[in-house]
């Protein structure tokens, strides 16, 4: 089943909307609707709360971390304690959207560890979903979590943990033999009960085939608009960064708004008109007259010898 445009879309989910946080109820509930599913990454709480506002349902924190925040060059360098800290930022701004934590390298190896880190995702960060790379390798792990009645998202195509396995970026499937893996791979998430599915850059005719085989939505990057929803790097999307990658559409220049308004900030306190009146506070002069001594009770009696100037700031008063 895949999913179509919907001329009455849901009202905003943000954070200023009242009721509960949606629940993968809910994005289930949007997938059989047949309404277009939209999902960004997000590490922290300000830009959470934005994008909650914006009706943003879903929103995943990343193990692009790694790249997009702390300048790692690749995802395979982010910690669990380092994921834990920016879920729990990001779940304080999300308002009503759905947390989804993103299961970093080596979380998962095996059933008892991947319960251990998605259990702290859940309980430790407040998210209400995990991500787990991999198709059939990773169903046993799937399967695992969702009995533990853990909610996991699933995520095929280039997967970048195993970015050290692959060799490069580059899209996936192409070949018979690759799509039909990927099909393969998309049959087996699903039936070890993920909510959803990644599809990362699969040719789009490949990603449509996997989202009309499948009951459960597809959400892609780099991989058509066939599919059920789509999630973008939040920096990306913001031209936050040097380089933008080709399935990526950035809707603002973020960097170079920021880029001005640093060397506009620098040039004004080179010059001296930042700060401005509008920036400063003043005090009262006879106040302040009186703290430097240079008030009439403080003018020289006699042999006082209290310097006209007014006391000194070293002295002891």
């Amino acid at each position: 089943m895949s999913a179509s445009s919907n001329s009455n879309p849901r009202p905003s989910v943000g954070g200023s909307a009242a009721g509960p946080r949606l629940t993968v109820v809910d994005i289930a509930r949007m997938y059989a609707d047949g309404e277009r599913i939209a999902m960004l990454t997000a590490y922290d709480y300000p830009t959470a709360q934005i994008l909650a506002e914006a009706g943003i349902p879903m929103l995943l924190v990343g193990d692009s971390l790694g790249q997009a925040m702390l300048g790692y060059e690749s995802t395979v360098r982010v910690t669990m304690d380092e994921m834990i800290h920016h879920t729990k930022a990001v779940v304080r701004g999300a308002g009503r959207a759905l947390v989804v934590g993103d299961m970093p390298f080596l979380s998962y190896s095996g059933p008892v560890e991947a319960l251990d880190s998605a259990g702290r995702f859940l309980r430790e960060a407040g998210a209400q979903a995990v991500k787990v790379e991999g198709g059939v390798r990773s169903a046993r792990i799937v399967e695992t979590l969702v009995k533990a009645g853990i909610p996991v998202m699933g995520h095929i195509g280039l997967t970048p943990q195993s970015i050290n396995a692959i060799g490069k970026v580059r899209v996936q499937g192409k070949s018979r033999q690759g799509a039909r893996a990927l099909l393969g791979d998309a049959l087996a998430i699903q039936e070890a009960g993920a909510f959803s599915i990644v599809l990362e850059l699969v040719p789009e005719q490949l990603a449509a085939a996997i989202t009309d085989r499948l009951r459960i939505p597809t959400i892609g990057i780099g991989a058509g608009a066939g599919c059920s929803g789509q999630v973008q790097v939040v920096t990306d999307l913001l031209g936050l960064g040097d380089f933008i990658p080709r399935h990526a559409k950035p809707y603002a220049d973020l960097r170079g708004t920021i880029l001005a308004a640093a060397r506009a900030y620098a040039a004004e306190v080179a010059d001296g008109t930042f700060p401005g009146p509008e920036q400063t506070v003043r005090m009262d002069d006879d106040v302040l007259g009186e703290v430097l001594g240079r008030s009439v009770l403080d003018r020289p009696i006699g042999d006082a010898g209290i310097p006209v100037g007014g006391i000194p700031l070293d002295r002891d008063l």
